[in-house]
């Protein structure tokens, strides 16, 4: 991919639009049939396929146009989630000329604070590690070996340790202190699972986000600074 206002305009764009549906789709959980303790089965959010492009984003931006263009990109994300998220509100409670539309938009887009609180927080702590991570290694490696050939080293390393950190805390604060599970020993389990489950598929995305990762800067034909 050429360095060019095009291109980052198109992965700036398709950063926000899979940032902001992440969140449309994830009142959907995915049923798997797997358990990993007895009685606990993984369910997965919708969003989690659509959320594992924005690190894959966020990678190709850093290793093309640098740390400070993927900082930003992060924090426009940060705006346009709030945005979007007051403009689901918004339309939530103007009048509804139907009642059953209204009964499916309020099931499907209402927004519960816990969960608007658990993703801002999940995204924010764990965009800016990806974006540090992923430079700090990439740093230490081009010093030492004068090219970047090693891409898939800090691209694994800062997503897959990135979505450690969205697991834990989108799980932690939604359901851990909103539905109280942490203090449910029944529920426990359940919660480890889900983290746990999670991480499990995300770290699959992670690796098969790879190729596409290498297709995207391949044609960067010498380091660009970070």
């Amino acid at each position: 991919m050429k360095k060019n206002d095009t291109n980052l305009s198109i992965l700036n764009t398709l950063f926000a639009v899979s940032l902001v549906i992440s969140n449309v789709v994830t009142g959907k959980l995915i049923y798997t049939g797997i358990s990993i303790f007895e009685g606990s089965v993984i369910s997965l959010p919708g969003a989690g396929i659509c959320y594992a492009f924005t690190f894959l984003f966020t990678d190709v931006i850093g290793e093309i146009w640098g740390k400070k263009q993927a900082d930003k990109t992060v924090l426009f994300g940060l705006i346009g989630q709030i945005f979007a998220t007051l403009l689901i509100i918004m339309t939530q409670y103007l009048p509804a000329a139907d009642a059953d539309m209204q009964k499916a938009y309020s099931m499907l887009l209402g927004q519960n604070w816990i969960f608007v609180l658990a993703s801002l927080a999940a995204y924010i702590c764990s965009q800016l590690w990806d974006v540090w991570v992923f430079h700090k290694i990439r740093e230490r490696v081009v010093a030492k070996t004068g090219n970047s050939h090693s891409r898939w080293l800090w691209n694994n390393a800062s997503t897959m340790t990135s979505q450690i950190i969205d697991t834990i805390v989108f799980i932690a604060i939604a359901f851990g202190l909103g539905f109280g599970w942490f203090f449910k020993s029944e529920m426990q389990l359940t919660l480890l699972s889900m983290m746990i489950g999670q991480y499990v598929f995300k770290f699959i995305l992670a690796v098969l986000d790879t190729p596409v990762f290498y297709l995207l800067t391949h044609q960067k034909k010498s380091v660009q600074g970070c």
